[in-house]
């Protein structure tokens, strides 16, 4: 086993043993398998806007330690080309462009802060990520699965609120079509390590 997927699953594995263990790095590629996708709804429908995963092609660092009973990761982010994102026809795309302010900060950023199991489940894990849209940073625990076949696949969701970054979504048709203020991240990311 390569040297994240061996540090994750022997955390797990011996229950969170007490003390630190030494520092360690790897180098993960989001594979294309992958998907990753932002849902939401207006009061008219709801929209779906995917990832194209092509488009991660650079591998990310990931430097993590053991400190007590979580994974500790810094400088590990996941980052994400605004235009990289499809909404199914040229008018959503533009729309969703406009609420992440696009022209001004034309990346989101998802820090990978620290990981831990939740009720004693070695598949089951609450990530702590810093979320950056629209130059503006919150702070998320999300529940993760994460599953080891041949790479790991970490899965999850989480809301946000377009309100808590600044966002406002827009309003069409002198304001009878309304975003909803919370939408949806799904992502299923197969890693590999290089």
């Amino acid at each position: 086993m390569k040297t994240l997927t061996l540090f994750i699953f022997s955390l797990i594995s011996f229950a969170f043993a007490k003390g630190d263990t030494a520092a360690a790095e790897a180098l993960v590629l989001v594979t294309p398998s992958s998907s990753l996708s932002v849902k939401g709804t207006t009061n008219v429908n709801d929209f779906e806007c995917a990832y194209n995963m092509d488009e991660l092609k650079h591998p990310i660092s990931v430097f993590f330690k053991k400190q007590g009973d979580k994974l500790v990761f810094r400088r590990t982010a996941l980052v994400l080309d605004n235009s990289c994102f499809d909404c199914g026809s040229k008018g959503i795309n533009s729309d969703f462009q406009k609420i992440l302010k696009t022209e001004k900060q034309p990346k989101i950023y998802l820090y990978l802060k620290e990981l831990k199991a939740k009720n004693a489940s070695p598949k089951i894990n609450l990530a702590s990520v810093d979320i950056k849209i629209a130059g503006i940073t919150n702070a998320y625990e999300i529940p993760v699965t994460i599953i080891d076949k041949d790479n790991m696949s970490v899965n999850g969701r989480v809301s946000i609120r377009l309100s808590d970054f600044n966002m406002e979504g827009p309003k069409k048709l002198f304001g009878l079509i309304e975003v909803d203020d919370t939408v949806k991240i799904d992502f299923q990311l197969e890693l590999k390590e290089l």
